[in-house]
């Protein structure tokens, strides 16, 4: 991910730091750096330091660690830190190399990490729990600051709006490898930066005199304390002990969109009534015929258009 100040050519040097919270990931940062460990494609050049090293680093905003750190509280997730001043793609990082991985550019906060699944069919549901894990971290941060409650929402299958808003978005990638899911999650989340639409800051300045700001290091931390917590429920008990979050959560509860299906040379249209999610992770919407739809994304924006939305009694 850029970290502002333009583009990077493709052969242009990523410079990479790495942390651990404990001596054990500490000592996995070494045995990284020592191995060379991670790769980029098309062969980029990858310079790796250590925390230790960070001087060597000439930055424009340093990402602090130690609050990072002393933010976290997980067992597992975020414990390996990973970030970088300019990155074209922290899931090329990832995919690529890394178990467990954060990267940070200067405004715009991205997180990436891999989680290693063994039952494909929840594997789709996983982006969910990750976008749960997002608006409960900002609800989190938020409230033990004092700051303003910011709502934000999930826009399915994977934006996160505020305010009628995109502020950011949830990407989750798979490959199967030894009878393993292993799933690469990427988040993207505007905090600081206002364009193309607005950031979390911008909407606690419009509601608050205070000048007090979220900052990324906590957020990211926050995110991974509830993603813990979240995605454990999510393998023992299943997604269903989170549905009712995730519906309190999203935009989509009660929504009457229009779908389009084709039949032979013409399109037709039918009105049905979002419910909520099927059992596969897509929509469970009824007609007004009472018939059952599950409605899948084709990536084209205008598959299905709102029409009116309403809350279910």
């Amino acid at each position: 991910m850029d970290s502002g100040g333009g583009g990077s050519s493709s052969s242009s040097t990523c410079t990479l730091v790495l942390s651990g919270k404990s001596t054990a990931e500490k000592e996995i940062a070494e045995s990284v750096k020592k191995n060379s460990a991670i790769k980029l494609p098309d062969n980029n050049e990858v310079s790796i330091l250590l925390e230790s090293e960070i001087a060597k680093l000439d930055k424009e905003e340093p990402f602090n660690v130690e609050l990072f750190f002393n933010s976290l509280s997980t067992s597992r997730f975020g414990r390996f830190l990973i970030w970088s001043p300019r990155l074209t793609s922290t899931h090329d990082v990832v995919s690529q190399s890394i178990k467990e991985c954060v990267g940070i550019s200067i405004r715009l906060l991205v997180v990436s990490f891999t989680v290693q699944m063994e039952d494909g069919r929840v594997v789709p549901l996983l982006q969910y729990v990750v976008s749960l894990a997002v608006t409960e971290a900002i609800k989190d941060v938020c409230h033990r600051k004092g700051l303003p409650f910011l709502d934000v929402k999930i826009k399915w299958p994977n934006d996160l709006y505020l305010n009628g808003l995109k502020v950011g978005g949830i990407l989750c990638t798979s490959t199967y490898k030894s009878k393993k899911f292993n799933v690469s999650a990427g988040i993207g989340l505007n905090v600081n930066n206002e364009k193309p639409t607005t950031c979390l800051n911008a909407i606690i300045r419009e509601l608050s005199a205070a000048a007090f700001q979220l900052r990324r290091e906590e957020i990211i931390a926050a995110f991974f304390n509830k993603f813990e917590n979240l995605y454990d429920l999510f393998i023992n008990q299943g997604f269903q002990t989170l549905e009712e979050l995730y519906h309190r959560t999203w935009l989509h509860s009660g929504q009457r969109v229009i779908i389009q299906e084709n039949n032979g040379d013409q399109v037709v249209e039918n009105v049905v009534t979002i419910q909520g999610l099927t059992s596969s992770g897509y929509l469970f919407a009824i007609g007004d015929d009472n018939q059952i739809c599950e409605l899948h994304p084709d990536g084209n924006r205008n598959y299905f258009v709102e029409i009116e939305s309403r809350s279910i009694t």
